[in-house]
């Protein structure tokens, strides 16, 4: 007598069963789980799952089961995905967990997301262990990617929290999560880059940054995470971008943190990104037109900005009317690289009183904000106070506009025409008779 057990008979009972509960999820979901189980087909069956407990599909999949007690993204974990946990990929197994857990911060259930943050830590221990006793790196990525998803959780519980913790307990797992975040950076090279896992991997460890940053600050630490963490995020286009919060909030923060940020100066890597555009119909949108005149150094359109149009916005912005001076300062000297760029490579020699016009500033503060410029490596150069001038000799590269970019093209055909016309001269030179 045979003494063989189908390990897969518990996910098709249970398939079987959920399809009977949300006939709407039978065709596309349970009855091909139950299929690919069936069949021991194990990639097909990732990718349903995968595609199941995902954000594009969660607001049709994420249901509420057992009278509340439990959903189905975390039936479908533990009735299914655990029991062929060893035939599916460990990375996609990590994802799937990651994403049980975070649908437990909003179905409001606080048992399923302490039992989804003991899951997650569970399958954590268990592939650390496998990799030091096989002494191989072939869990590295799923390694990485948990630890990541375990503090950007603990980071987003703590955020929905609204009750009084211990500060020194809080304290204690930031300091944690600071950890992780410095620790595994430098392991994320050990992934090659431009393949599906690398970005999977290195978008979890960005986000999981920048939330830290944005927590704890400074707004110029949270910018430079959140411009990295852009590589690897797409936000939603045309009719879903209206609803795409999690777009809306990051686009916000961005603004915010490259209008205040200390040292953040190269904002056009940011006005190109299609993360803005998230704003351009919400109440926000004029963040976006401030960060724009901001980036291309129009301090008349800025001014304008603050002081008629949007003046009523700023104000009810605590992170702007906090550090209005260092923005004043920002868009300044943004305002005096502009006036040097307008300039012709051979002819980068400003006056005092043109910068002073340009910069709608007094004209005691001209060598101020030179030498401001000089001290933040914005631009180098030679200034002369006796003739109350300065020639500038380089400045900081930066992300252009289309319409910088324009100039720019026309500065070249310039350039070109002008050693077509030497290059003839030199030619004509050479055959002249002594």
């Amino acid at each position: 007598m045979s003494s063989y057990v189908d390990a897969t008979s518990g996910p098709l009972e249970y398939c079987q069963e959920m399809a009977g509960l949300f006939p709407d999820l039978a065709e596309n979901y349970y009855g091909k789980i139950e299929s690919y189980c069936r069949q021991k087909l194990w990639h097909q069956l990732t990718v349903i799952v995968l595609e199941f407990v995902s954000d594009d599909h969660k607001s049709v999949t994420l249901r509420a089961t057992e009278g509340q007690k439990s959903n189905t993204f975390l039936g479908l974990y533990s009735k299914v995905v655990s029991v062929v946990a060893k035939k599916i990929n460990q990375l996609s197994l990590a994802r799937i967990a990651a994403a049980v857990a975070f649908c437990s911060l909003e179905d409001g259930s606080t048992t399923s997301l302490d039992e989804s943050k003991k899951r997650l830590q569970d399958l954590l221990d268990k592939l650390e262990q496998e990799s030091s006793n096989q002494n191989n790196n072939n869990n590295t990525a799923a390694v990485l990617y948990l630890q990541s998803k375990i503090s950007l959780l603990d980071l987003q519980a703590d955020n929905n929290d609204s009750s009084e913790s211990d500060n020194d307990t809080k304290k204690e797992k930031l300091d944690k999560i600071y950890t992780v975040i410095k620790e595994n950076g430098p392991l994320l090279k050990q992934l090659v880059s431009d393949t599906p896992e690398a970005v999977i991997v290195n978008s979890a460890h960005y986000e999981t940054s920048m939330t830290y940053y944005k927590i704890v600050g400074p707004p110029e630490a949270f910018y430079n995470e959140a411009v990295d963490y852009l590589n690897y995020y797409q936000p939603k286009e045309g009719d879903a971008a209206a609803t795409d919060t999690k777009s809306q909030t990051l686009a916000i923060d961005l603004c915010l943190a490259a209008l205040t940020g200390e040292g953040v100066y190269n904002l056009g890597q940011v006005v190109s990104n299609p993360i803005l555009k998230v704003l351009e119909q919400t109440p926000q949108a004029w963040l976006v037109d401030l960060l724009r005149a901001c980036a291309r150094g129009n301090v008349k359109d800025f001014k304008k900005l603050c002081q008629e149009t949007y003046p009523a916005q700023i104000a009810s912005q605590p992170a702007l009317v906090n550090m209005g001076t260092q923005m004043q300062e920002k868009i300044t000297l943004l305002g005096l690289i502009e006036l040097v760029f307008a300039k012709p490579a051979t002819e980068r020699n400003l006056a005092f009183a043109e910068i002073a016009e340009g910069l709608e500033i007094p004209l005691e503060q001209v060598e101020w904000v030179i030498m401001r410029a000089f001290s933040v490596n914005l631009m180098e150069g030679i200034m002369d106070q006796v003739e109350e001038s300065v020639h500038v000799t380089w400045i900081l590269p930066r992300a252009l506009s289309a319409e910088q970019m324009t100039d720019l093209a026309g500065k070249f055909g310039t350039w070109a025409v002008q050693v077509t016309s030497t290059k003839e001269l030199m030619e004509e030179t050479d055959i002249c008779p002594q």
